[in-house]
């Protein structure tokens, strides 16, 4: 005669005794493999994550899906655009294509990606920017292409999101001065739980070439 007991959760334990040794299972197995995919996916070739690496995930979530590896993303908000106003300050705006000075602009950003390279396109009220990223040969550096211009910049995770620091510029190829580029604040982080960001840029003896800020939320309506 066979006796069968059932243990607390009832699983017969004749069936129980009939599983290879080890505790192997298809189900753990398949949770094992969903979840080597999904930590693959953030930390393929994308390129924030590539250049971030472990910090990558600590950061909140609003920017992780911003600056994640979905092939595309649309995102709708609101930005403040300030910026001085003489001759050479408007002229390098429109050579830069950067948005003219506005408050409470409507601002949609579209992310397209092909590895570890993006183009970002911003449609603001008051004019569209768009520029391309990747990184550098090493992989320790964001490089930005607008127009002519190439920056590079060193991202910085912190408790808020990720600090952006310039070090560096070509125009047409060429490496410009460092002492030419001024300064530049750029962060992106999460504020009341949307995408924030901040932009200011002052060149020296010219003035604030551009500033932006305020928040967007990916829209799942494209």
């Amino acid at each position: 005669m066979i006796h069968r007991q059932v243990n607390p959760s009832g699983e017969n334990q004749d069936l129980l005794k009939t599983r290879p040794q080890g505790g192997f299972s298809f189900a753990r197995l398949r949770m094992q493999r969903t979840f080597q995919h999904d930590r693959g996916m953030e930390t393929s070739d994308a390129l924030f994550p590539a250049l971030l690496k472990n910090a990558w995930h600590d950061l909140p979530g609003p920017v992780r899906s911003m600056h994640g590896s979905a092939p595309r993303i649309l995102a709708r908000g609101k930005a403040d655009v300030e910026g001085d106003g003489n001759a050479v300050v408007r002229a390098l705006r429109c050579l830069l294509k950067l948005p003219s000075p506005g408050p409470e602009q409507t601002l949609e950003v579209c992310i397209e990606r092909r590895g570890n390279h993006e183009t970002w396109t911003r449609r603001f009220a008051h004019g569209r920017m768009q520029s391309t990223l990747r990184h550098d040969a090493s992989a320790t550096h964001l490089l930005e292409q607008l127009g002519p211009v190439t920056l590079r910049f060193t991202l910085c995770p912190d408790a808020h999101g990720i600090a952006w620091h310039l070090n560096g510029a070509r125009m047409l190829g060429m490496p410009l001065p460092r002492r030419w580029l001024g300064t530049v604040l750029s962060h992106s982080g999460e504020h009341n739980g949307r995408y924030a960001f901040t932009i200011d840029t002052r060149l020296p003896w010219i003035g604030r070439l551009v500033a932006y800020r305020g928040w967007l939320e990916i829209s799942t309506d494209d």
